[in-house]
């Protein structure tokens, strides 16, 4: 007999798992953060000649200036912040946000340096909003290298240029400020890239950990029915040898064979009831994937509190849906969605998924309105669900809702 309470533990939530998701979170919190204290900095820094030697006007304009660079900051770091390595093409990293606030940063960069009188300073504030895109890392390098030289050769420059013969160690450290501000920032946001990779990697070990149990789940489940079905095969042919000699004898054999299918039915439940230990979120990813790896373009939409949603009930209708998109489907695109929401007699569970059709639907026997979503129907009902499908205009749409307090699910 095949050991299946192996499989037990692999499928088990991971609550480790989610601490280290709220530890990113907080760790690009630490990193935007530090960058916006650095500029401040900076600024304030720069404010302390205007406040000693400037009119009021002056004063409170470049405190303007200066809360609408560190705003327009702010947007370019959430963004950073969100973008994931492999999409920082050229479209995304020049959208209008993008450009909007570069325009809003140069204009309070120039405001900054004229009444601060430092050309150095707004050249770092430009600087600083160029560098905080997502550029790829060896653009980048070669952009902050170029940068900081530039930056140092104002700071030499400036001084003959202009005529402005201001010394002593408090000016130095308002230009030291301003030189170190863009690499600064550079190496924070470098700092959040490796915090990235190390928890895109973690999740990768994660999801290879998962196949390797379905596989090893795979093999369990051949093990026990291989088993099995030769005994019952054994056990059968014997009594068609016995039965004409021995006929009470037979009827025993018979009787075993049954007793041997039960035996393996409830092995094969046992299995199945470990398996709809995955997560949903698990399950809702390896669909995607896999009709992805069919060719079709998957849009995922999940919400962060789907692990806590009836996985034994909406496990099987997301495998089902993907076997009758599969089978049935023929368009370029999916789309998966699943939310929590508030519905007359309290909160659901709404699982959608659209797919488009390659024709107008017809009465034919391959339309998606087959046995399987009849069964999706039976499955949810049981629970105090619904199911809902139409083809209509090239397009199949499927929508489950499931009661939140339902079995398996977290109220």
């Amino acid at each position: 007999m095949t050991d299946v309470s192996r499989t037990a533990s692999a499928f088990a939530p991971l609550p480790a798992a989610r601490a280290l998701a709220r530890g990113v979170t907080a760790t690009w919190w630490y990193t935007a953060g530090s960058v916006m204290i650095f500029q401040a900095v900076t600024l304030f820094f720069w404010l302390v000649p205007t406040l000693t030697g400037g009119e009021a006007l002056e004063v409170a304009v470049y405190l303007a200036a200066a809360a609408v660079s560190l705003a327009s900051s702010v947007p370019l770091l959430a963004r950073y912040g969100r973008r994931r390595r492999e999409d920082s093409d050229d479209e995304e990293r020049f959208s209008s946000t993008v450009l909007w606030s570069l325009v809003v940063a140069a204009g309070a960069a120039a405001v900054v340096g004229v009444i601060a009188s430092s050309v150095l300073e707004a050249a770092a504030l430009v600087a600083l909003a160029v560098l905080l895109l997502r550029w790829q890392p060896g653009v980048r390098l070669r952009l902050v290298t170029g940068v900081t030289v530039v930056l140092v050769a104002i700071w030499i420059i400036e001084p003959v240029a202009t005529g402005r013969t201001l010394t002593g160690e408090v000016v130095f450290v308002y230009n030291l400020f301003s030189v170190l501000l863009p690499p600064t920032a550079v190496l924070c946001l470098w700092w959040w890239d490796i915090v990235l990779a190390l928890d895109e990697a973690r999740a990768a070990e994660g999801r290879l950990a998962a196949a390797q149990e379905r596989l090893r789940l795979a093999g369990d489940l051949h093990d026990l029915q291989g088993h099995h079905l030769q005994v019952i095969a054994l056990q059968l042919e014997l009594a068609e040898r016995m039965l004409p000699r021995d006929p009470l004898a037979a009827v025993e054999q018979v009787r075993l064979a049954r007793a041997s299918v039960d035996e393996a039915r409830n092995g094969t439940r046992a299995l199945a009831a470990r398996f709809r230990g995955v997560p949903l979120s698990d399950e809702l990813a390896n669909a995607a994937d896999l009709l992805r790896a069919a060719g079709l373009s998957v849009t995922l939409d999940v919400d962060p509190r789907a692990d806590a949603a009836p996985a034994d009930i909406l496990g099987p209708v997301v495998r089902e849906s993907t076997t009758n998109i599969l089978k049935h489907g023929g368009g370029a695109w999916v789309r998966l969605s699943l939310a929590r929401e508030a519905g007359g007699g309290g909160e659901v569970w709404r699982f959608g998924v659209s797919n488009d059709l390659p024709a107008p639907p017809t009465p034919a026997p391959a339309t998606p309105a087959g046995s399987g979503l009849a069964g999706i129907a039976e499955r949810v009902g049981s629970v105090g669900g619904a199911a809902h499908w139409e083809a209509a205009h090239e397009r199949f749409a499927l929508e489950v809702t499931v009661p939140a307090a339902s079995v398996g699910g977290v109220a």
